[in-house]
C-alpha cells in the first residue's frame, strides 16, 4: 500500500515497524460541542484507512484520545480552555460537558459507520503520564520552567518546522489577530508543557505536580496516551491537516526529545471540508451536525459517500446541491444492487478481477472515488448476480455504505408496496385505459383516469408500462 507521507511530502510504501501489528493513532475531538460535519470528515477517511489496512491483511491496533482538559481556544497556549467554555455555555461541569459530547460523537460515529477503536483514553486519565514526560524533557534540558508554567523550549531542536518550511517571520507572536504575546517564552515558538499560570484563573480541572498546582497543555496528551498503548514506536499518526502545525509538530519535538529517537513513521493528513464561505469551523455560529442533516432527511450514508467521492488531500466544498447529487448516486446504487437475484454460484476468477480493481484503488493512496467507481464497475459487469452480490458486500467492509442491507430493505418496502396495492378492479381499470390510449379513445381514458383520481388513485405513467399508488 502506497501513502502520501505529509512528513516527507511524497507518497511511500508503507511498511509498518512489525509484522505483527500497525500501530495507529488518531487525534480525537475536543468534547465541548457536537462534532461538525467537517470534523467527521477526517474521521469517515481515518476510519476507511484503518478498514484499508486490515482488507489487505494487516491486523491494526488503533488509539485515539478525548481531550477533556488544556485544549486552549487558541492554539498559541492563549484563550480560554475549550472545555471550560463549554460548560459556561450550558451551565454544567466540565465532566458533564465531557460525558454528554463524548457520547454524542461516538452516536454520530455510529450513524456513519465510523469504526470505534480499540482504545480511546480521556486526557483526565493520563495526569501521571504527563507529569513524568515533562519531568524528564526538564531533566533533559529540553525543558524549562518560568512565570509558574513550564514550557518546551525549541531552540534544542535541529528542526522545528518538521511539515512545512515556514517562514519564521509569519509565525510572529501577534500577527494573527488575538493572539497576545507570552513574554514568559525564550523562543516564540515554545509552547506550554504544563500549566500553573494563566490568563485565567477559573480552569475548572487541576492536579497537584511538582510545579505547583496546574493542568496539562493540550499536546502533551497525544503523545503521552500514544505512548501509553502504542509503545515507543508509532507507525502512522492521522488527523486533519488544521493539526499539522502547531500541534502534530509539537507533539513530534517533545516526542523525539522525551524519547532521544524517532517516533512516528507516517503522518496522514485529512484536508478541509469547505463552505462556499470557507473552511467550517464552529465558531461561525450555527454549524452543520450529523442530526441536523437527519433532520432535513438525508440518510448519513448518503455523507459519507459524499465524503467519498473525493480524495482525502483535497478539499471538499460542501454545498446542499452536491449533497444531494449523493443522495441520488446513493438511492441509484442501491436500487440497482435490490435487482439483483441472490441466486446461483459466486464465479470465483469475476469476483478476483473485481477486487483486483478494488484493492488497486486503496493501495494506490486511499484513492476512495476509483474505490467507489469500482462498485459501478461492478453494477455493469458482465458476470452472475451472486458474484456481483459478494463483490459489493466485500468491498463494503470497507466503504462502510450498508449496501447490501439498504438494498434489501428496498426489496422489502417495495414488495410491501406491492401488496398494498394488490387491487384486480383498479389493475382492470388501469388495463383498459391503456388499451383505450393504444386505440386513441382518449376521450375514454381520460375519463378512466378521473374516475380512478375521484378515487383517490394516481396513474403514472412509465417506459415499462402505467402503475398506480392511492394518494
Amino acid at each position: 500500500m502506497y501513502l502520501y507521507n505529509s512528513l516527507s511530502h511524497k507518497k511511500e510504501l508503507f511498511q509498518p515497524n512489525s509484522p505483527d501489528v500497525v500501530k495507529m493513532y488518531t487525534c480525537g475531538p475536543t468534547v465541548y460541542h457536537y462534532a461538525h460535519i467537517g470534523n467527521l470528515r477526517t474521521y469517515i477517511m481515518e476510519d476507511v484507512l484503518e478498514k484499508s489496512l486490515r482488507y489487505v491483511g494487516y491486523n491494526v491496533r488503533r488509539v485515539m484520545n478525548i481531550t477533556d482538559v488544556g485544549h486552549l481556544a487558541s492554539d498559541a497556549d492563549t484563550g480560554e480552555d475549550k472545555m471550560l467554555k463549554g460548560a459556561k455555555r450550558e451551565n454544567k461541569s466540565v465532566m458533564d460537558i465531557a460525558r454528554y459530547y463524548t457520547e454524542a460523537f461516538r452516536a454520530d460515529c455510529d450513524k456513519l459507520n465510523i469504526k470505534w477503536p480499540d482504545v480511546v483514553e480521556p486526557a483526565t486519565n493520563c495526569i501521571d503520564e504527563y507529569i513524568h514526560m515533562v519531568q524528564t524533557l526538564l531533566d533533559n534540558g529540553k525543558a524549562y520552567f518560568v512565570g509558574g508554567n513550564v514550557y518546551f523550549d525549541t531552540s534544542t531542536l535541529d528542526k522545528y518546522y518538521v511539515f512545512n518550511d515556514h517562514d519564521e517571520e509569519d509565525l510572529a507572536t501577534g500577527v494573527r489577530e488575538g493572539v497576545e504575546e507570552d513574554t514568559n517564552k525564550k523562543n516564540k515558538n515554545d509552547f506550554v508543557l504544563w500549566f500553573t499560570k494563566s490568563k485565567f484563573e477559573d480552569q475548572a480541572l487541576k492536579w497537584d505536580s511538582p510545579w505547583g498546582v496546574g493542568y496539562p497543555g493540550w499536546h502533551i496528551e497525544c503523545s503521552c496516551i500514544s505512548m501509553k498503548h502504542l509503545g515507543e514506536d508509532l507507525d502512522i499518526h492521522c488527523g486533519g491537516i488544521d493539526n499539522a502545525f502547531p500541534h502534530h509538530t509539537n507533539e513530534i519535538a517533545q516526542s523525539e526529545s522525551y524519547l532521544g529517537h524517532k517516533w512516528c513513521n507516517y503522518w496522514f493528513h485529512v484536508m478541509h471540508l469547505n463552505d462556499e464561505s470557507g473552511k467550517m469551523s464552529k465558531s461561525k455560529g450555527d454549524f452543520l451536525t450529523v442530526s441536523l442533516l437527519e433532520k432535513k432527511g438525508y440518510d448519513p450514508m448518503a455523507y459519507r459517500l459524499f465524503c467519498l467521492q473525493s480524495h482525502y488531500r483535497k478539499n471538499l466544498v460542501f454545498t446542499w446541491e452536491n449533497l444531494d447529487n449523493a443522495v441520488v448516486a446513493y438511492n441509484k446504487m442501491v436500487a440497482k444492487i435490490a435487482a439483483f437475484k441472490d441466486e446461483g454460484e459466486v464465479d470465483a476468477n469475476a469476483f478476483t478481477e473485481l477486487k483486483q480493481r478494488f484493492v488497486k484503488a486503496l493501495e494506490g493512496d486511499l484513492n476512495t472515488s476509483v474505490a467507489v467507481t469500482a462498485v459501478y464497475d461492478v453494477l455493469k459487469a458482465k458476470c452472475n448476480d451472486a458474484t456481483k452480490l459478494a463483490a459489493i458486500a466485500d468491498f463494503d467492509k470497507v466503504l462502510s455504505l450498508n449496501l447490501i442491507s439498504a438494498a434489501e430493505k428496498l426489496k422489502k418496502q417495495q414488495a410491501e408496496e406491492a401488496a398494498a396495492s394488490a387491487d384486480p378492479e383498479i389493475d382492470a381499470l388501469v388495463a383498459a385505459r391503456t388499451q383505450a390510449k393504444k386505440e386513441k379513445n382518449y376521450a375514454e381514458a381520460d375519463r378512466i383516469r378521473d374516475e380512478l383520481k375521484a378515487r383517490g388513485i394516481e396513474i403514472i405513467d412509465t417506459p415499462q408500462g402505467a402503475k398506480w399508488r392511492k394518494v
